[in-house]
């Protein structure tokens, strides 16, 4: 267990704060300080965990108000526990100290009081025991599709003979 870990719900890091974070854990992600700062004024509910004022876990969730989700929940994996496998992106591989379960607590009772119906999580690897251990479930049939930002969407094939008249 770790001693004068600060858990913090109503004061979200500045971009660059956020961007170091990331940079230590090497995730991949934008270093772009105002997409940063977008995507924190578009996160229903961020919350912090610190150590001595250091930034060591973040977690997120965002809603639409019907729909929730954890978006993300990441600690330094100096503070996991000694199964952490890969170390990396601050992917939750063993929490023995219990932060990044208590961050995660934190956003989803955040989403349950704000009144969503379900709250969803993307797991990947480790990451699906540490999501069954706060009570979510796989889906059957789910299968997570993606579409880069920077790929174009096909256009529809028209139909035959579409707008001719004759």
């Amino acid at each position: 267990m770790f001693d004068g870990i600060v858990y913090e719900t109503e004061v979200k890091p500045d971009p660059e704060e956020l961007a170091a974070f990331y940079q230590r854990q090497h995730h991949e992600t934008t270093r772009v300080p105002k997409k940063l700062q977008r995507m924190m004024e578009n996160t229903f509910c961020f919350v912090t965990a610190r150590r001595d004022g250091e930034l060591i876990g973040i977690a997120r969730g965002v809603t639409d108000g019907l729909l929730g989700r954890l978006a993300e929940c990441k600690l330094d994996p100096g503070f996991q526990g000694p199964a952490c496998i890969t170390r990396t992106e601050g992917r939750i591989e063993h929490d023995s100290s219990g932060i990044a379960a208590e961050m995660a607590r934190l956003v989803i009772e955040s989403l349950r009081e704000y009144g969503v119906e379900r709250i969803d999580a993307l797991a990947y690897g480790t990451e699906e025991d540490f999501c069954e251990e706060l009570g979510f479930h796989k889906v059957a049939g789910v299968v997570l599709m993606e579409l880069p930002s920077n790929v174009p969407v096909p256009m529809p094939p028209q139909a035959v003979g579409a707008g001719e008249r004759g």
